[in-house]
Parts: structure tokens; sequence; C-alpha cells
């Protein structure tokens, strides 16, 4: 008994001398458990509600597209390919009407605002989400040319530019979400081409559009995934698109990063992406299905091990720190 007492007085004592502290982590745990219950809160009526999503034919968009499906939503899923679009409607229910489009393409754009206008009526467009995307080319920017950016940028930004202006009207009249996936190499640049580019094009086109929106009762969410296996981080993919540009360029620009610096670099980037890639990738549609049906929405998601405990802090560090660790791991030139 008189232990005991000891020790509650001696706590009582910790408390008041590092009363600052004790203070702190109060505010803390209040706030973390508050935010906790105001995320969990979810609007209603999903049967009466319409979301379009880009770039359905694999990945996070079909992913999404049958999630959200299970839950009632009326899912609008635009693919590029017929094939693509056949398979997401064999295992997908009736409420789930597929479309194809090109989202660099400004006609096949203006026919897929004309279909999801008849289909959403004058409830307007719930949810759109710009998932469409590329990665390739990239690699180092000595080896690429304009058109290898372009190819990247026009799906990347410029395609999500002109779907979210496009498809306004409809956000206005419900009051509905925009969700626009970015990416951790939107705060942290590692590589070269346009793919980098695009991602900080994306951050900077969805914090300017959340603003201007905000008095339309429009909410934009933006999604950071980390490392994860998609089509856009094929290792055969970026390995074929790799060879490609190295085979095009003069000689004299080969001999300055060595004789070895190709097979090196594949097989680093094989080595990143081997141990960086993670398979789940429900954990980056559920941050999508959080951002379309939570009554409070967060401004950024940030998906994966990585993109939390690793990339976005390290964007947060000093230049020098970044160029470092970016450096280790990315084989040098034979200079």
């Amino acid at each position: 008994m008189v232990l005991t007492d000891n020790l509650m007085t001696y706590l009582v004592e910790v408390m008041l001398s590092h009363l600052a502290l004790t203070c702190a982590l109060l505010l803390a745990s209040v706030a973390a458990i508050r935010r906790f219950i105001r995320e969990s809160y979810r609007v209603g009526g999903f049967d009466q509600k319409h979301v379009f999503i880009t770039g359905c034919d694999s990945g996070f968009g079909n992913l999404l597209a049958r999630q959200l499906d299970g839950k009632g939503l009326h899912v609008l899923a635009a693919c590029l390919s017929e094939e693509g679009a056949a398979d997401l409607a064999a295992v997908t229910s009736s409420r789930l009407k597929t479309l194809l489009l090109d989202v660099t393409d400004s006609e096949s754009i203006r026919r897929g605002f004309q279909f999801v206008s008849r289909e959403v009526g004058e409830r307007g467009l719930w949810g759109l989400v710009n998932n469409a995307g590329r990665s390739i080319p990239i690699g180092p920017t000595e080896w690429m040319k304009l058109e290898d950016f372009t190819k990247v940028l026009d799906v990347n930004l410029i395609g999500v530019i002109d779907v979210t202006l496009r498809f306004l009207p409809l956000l206005k009249k419900a009051q509905g979400r925009v969700v626009n996936v970015a990416s951790v190499l939107g705060r942290l640049s590692l590589i070269g081409g346009g793919y980098c580019l695009s991602k900080w094009g994306v951050e900077a086109f969805s914090d300017s559009l959340r603003r201007g929106m905000q008095q339309f009762g429009i909410k934009v969410s933006i999604i950071e995934p980390g490392f994860f296996k998609t089509a856009v981080t094929s290792v055969e993919l970026i390995d074929t698109d790799l060879r490609r540009l190295w085979t095009r360029l003069p000689q004299e620009v080969k001999d300055s990063y060595g004789e070895t610096y190709f097979e090196d670099y594949v097989k680093a980037q094989e080595f990143s992406m081997g141990i960086l890639c993670s398979p789940d990738i429900s954990k980056v549609t559920r941050c999508m299905e959080h951002a379309l049906t939570a009554q409070f929405p967060r401004t950024r998601y940030s998906a994966g091990w990585d993109a939390k405990l690793f990339w976005i802090p390290l964007s947060y560090l000093p230049s020098f720190v970044s160029d470092f660790v970016v450096n280790m791991l990315l084989p040098s030139p034979k200079g």
C-alpha cells in the first residue's frame, strides 16, 4: 500500500515537473481522437451518386471502379481499350457503365462528357477521379527529346486539366468531389523525363482548383501514392524503353557515361522497384474511396509505407540530403 502511494506521488511529481510536455501529449491525443472520429463520418445516398473515373483498364482505376460498384455507387468507368472496358463490365454490376476515353484527345473528352451528362441528369456528377496516367519515357534527362516529355505530360497533366475543366459544370451541380492522382514524385524528383514534372503540375493544379472551387462546395483531394506494382511501374516496360533511349544516343554521349553505365542503371532500377513496389494497391484505392465518401475528406492522402515514412519526410529535408539519397540509388557515370 505504501509502495503504491509512493508510486502515485512520484508520477504526480513527474507530471507536474513536465507540465508543458504533459499538456502537449494530452492535446495531441485529443486531436488524434477528434480526427479519427471526424474522418469516420460518411455521406449518405450512395445509390443517388455518380462517380466518373479515368484509366479503368487496370491498376488503381480498375480496382476503384469495382470497389465503388460494390458499395452501391453509380460508376462511370472510362477505359482506353475496348478489351479493358469489356473485362471490367464482366465482373461488375449493371449499375457500372463503361465508355472509351482518351484523355489526350479533346474530342474524345467531349464525347465522354456528353455520355456522363446523359447518365447523371440534373443530379450532376458527385465524383471525378483523374487516375489515367503513364510513366515512360523515364530516365536520365540528357537521354530525352522534347517529344518524350510531351508524351507523358499530355496524359498526366494536360489530360487532367482538360477533363476537369470539361466536367466542372456537372460537379458544381452536385457540389461534388475531384480526386487527382499525383505521386510522391510530385514532392521529390527522383528521375528525368516527364513523369515527375507532370505530378508536380498535378499538385499545383489541384491546389489552385481547390481554393477556387471551395465557394461552390466542391472538395478537391490529392492522392500521393508511393511505389506500387501497376503498369506504370512495370520493370519490363521501363527497361525496354530505357534501351530505346540509350540506343538512339550519339556515341560521344554514350562514351561520357561509360561502357557499363546502361546495364548498371537498369539493374539499379530493377533492384529499387523490387524492394519498393507494394502489390497491395488497395492501400491507394481506400484513400480514393475515403476522398469520395467521407463527409470531411483530406486535402492530401499518402498511400504506402514508403510514402509515409520515407519519401514525403525526405522531401522536407534540405536538398543536399535528398540529393545524397537519390545518388545512392543510381549508378554514377564513369567521370
